[in-house]
């Protein structure tokens, strides 16, 4: 972690704790067990929204192939722009409710998995809505959301929309975390 990632995290928080969630960024170990859901071999493309200061993007940039796609996601500028300069290879954009346009933009037809660090339950409704529908249209049929979010006050709208195949606590974040592994639901 470079030392300014706190600061600048604590920062963007007190600047607009809606759309931050935490004062620290998340754990190694918070983002270790999210990339760890995935399969990395064959993964075509893949987005992680609300990058911030890219503890989750770091583990994913370790574990991705050369060909596949990524796609990052953050509102912060200053946050974004330290993420293309440390991760040249990935694609970068400022709004997550504009996914589905983002990957027409990059070629990208669906999303192999959706790594997730947006706190959803401090959005508005229609936001929150708007997202969740995002992100269900940009995987691929059984592709996989893989959230952590700091309550279980999603579980029912993400059932709504995804199977959750399970939930997993990790104590090791501050706070303590839950992360969602959702799959996509075939549509018949």
């Amino acid at each position: 972690m470079n030392s300014n990632e706190p600061v600048l995290f604590l920062k963007s928080f007190l600047q607009s704790p809606k759309h931050v969630g935490s004062i620290i960024p998340s754990s190694r170990f918070l983002a270790s067990k999210m990339v760890k859901q995935a399969s990395w071999l064959e993964a075509k493309a893949v987005a992680e929204l609300g990058s911030g200061t890219g503890p989750i993007t770091r583990y994913i940039h370790q574990q991705v192939q050369d060909s596949t796609k990524v796609l990052l996601f953050e509102m912060n500028e200053t946050m974004r722009n330290n993420l293309q300069t440390a991760y040249p290879e990935f694609s970068c954009y400022p709004d997550a409710a504009r996914l589905v346009e983002s990957m027409n933009q990059e070629g990208v037809k669906q999303l192999d998995y959706i790594f997730s660090g947006l706190p959803f339950f401090n959005f508005e409704p229609e936001l929150r809505n708007t997202l969740v529908d995002q992100i269900h249209k940009a995987l691929k049929p059984g592709g996989l959301f893989i959230a952590f979010q700091y309550s279980l006050q999603m579980k029912k709208t993400l059932s709504e929309h995804f199977i959750i195949e399970k939930i997993e606590f990790v104590p090791l974040n501050i706070p303590p975390a839950f992360v969602y592994v959702c799959r996509k639901k075939e549509t018949i």
